[in-house]
């Protein structure tokens, strides 16, 4: 792919516009698309408009610290990038390629499911921290072997999503007929498992009936006893909005928990997950970490959801974005863009270690209580 040549890139939003030129028309709307009228992915943006921060003063901030500790393992940033599948879609490389930029920024990756490289590569090009992806599959032999190969090539804990028994009505992949391309495929899952996935058809997405065909309707908070049995990384759900969720999730003894709504992508209408945000940790009271994505476009968004409480913001489509722009380089690139905005953020509201970020950062509560 020849990568045009352009201006200095100095925001996520300079990759999303030279990506956009790069990526096929269809590929692009499954990228950025949202479930229906795409309401909740719009309010995932919005929620950060409404949240201005209070700035305090006369702070040493010569030395500005964004290093985070999680399960163990040490980043440089607590900025990472969230699991979004075929990553060969925009670069070939893929997933290599992501690892690569990932690693060079000190940052976590977590590795799709429905990778388009193996766990094993990606895992071999990474000098970053990993996490392995799951969706529940009706085919636990096949969560199974995964689980034990990604344990195997040192990924350092698993990620769960909890949304999704069955796909968002993502109406641009309706319209496009959406289905992946024959030369890329979820190489870590069985063949016939992933076979539906390149049958696409006028109105239907091929992604969701995928969906419907393989993912188990049936998996209940019980069920999570089985997942335990198989490993011991630690388990994080990703997922939860609600507080009723949250303490589920600590009686049922999960490791971590993400605050998501799919990216807009699952339940048009559902809260933003900014807003989602504050309950969430309330609710868990500290008992295990959590972490947030939806709508995290700068460093000064990933502040305002650390200063509500989350321990690391995850990223989805700003990765993207960036691989199909620059390849490893720009996964790096833009990582480490938006951790120096984080960082500059920091030091103008005069806080230079992220234990400093709560919610006095913030000078009204989100979701514009005030």
């Amino acid at each position: 792919m020849t990568r045009p040549r352009t201006g200095p890139v100095l925001t996520a939003s300079d990759y999303q516009h030279l990506a956009r030129d790069l990526v096929d028309p269809d590929v692009w709307d499954f990228i950025e698309g949202g479930a229906e009228s795409e309401r909740t992915l719009a309010a995932n943006v919005a929620a950060f408009d409404r949240v201005r921060l209070r700035p305090r003063v006369l702070t040493d901030v010569s030395t500005v610290d964004t290093t985070v500790s999680l399960f163990g393992a040490d980043f440089a940033t607590p900025i990472g990038v969230a699991p979004t599948a075929y990553h060969r879609l925009v670069d070939a490389e893929g997933e290599v390629a992501t690892a690569q930029g990932a690693g060079a920024a000190g940052a976590l990756f977590v590795v799709s499911v429905f990778a388009s490289r193996t766990v094993e590569d990606i895992a071999k090009a990474s000098t970053g921290g990993l996490w392995l992806h799951l969706y529940w599959l009706s085919r636990r032999d096949v969560l199974a072997d995964l689980i034990r190969r990604a344990a195997d090539a040192g990924y350092q804990a698993l990620l769960l999503t909890v949304d999704a028994p069955r796909i968002g009505r993502r109406w641009r992949d309706m319209r496009n007929g959406f289905a992946i391309p024959g030369d890329v495929t979820a190489v870590n899952v069985d063949e016939a498992v992933m076979a539906v996935t390149h049958r696409g058809g006028t109105g239907r997405s091929a992604i969701a009936e995928h969906a419907a065909q393989s993912f188990d309707q049936t998996v209940t908070w019980a069920d999570l006893a089985w997942l335990r049995s198989q490993t011991s990384l630690p388990i994080v759900l990703k997922g939860i909005l609600t507080a009723e969720d949250a303490a589920l999730a600590v009686e049922h003894g999960v490791d971590g928990i993400v605050v998501s709504n799919h990216g807009g992508r699952q339940l048009d209408g559902a809260v933003a997950a900014l807003d989602a945000l504050p309950e969430v940790v309330d609710a868990v009271a500290g008992a295990m970490p959590v972490l947030f994505d939806g709508g995290v476009r700068r460093g000064t968004d990933a502040l305002v959801a650390l200063a509500l409480g989350a321990r690391m913001v995850l990223l989805g489509r700003p990765p993207l974005w960036a691989l199909a722009a620059g390849g490893a380089d720009g996964v790096a690139g833009l990582l480490q863009t938006a951790t120096g905005e984080l960082a500059h953020a920091m030091a103008l509201t005069g806080r230079p270690r992220l234990a400093d970020l709560d919610r006095t950062v913030l000078s009204y509560r989100v979701g514009g209580e005030r």
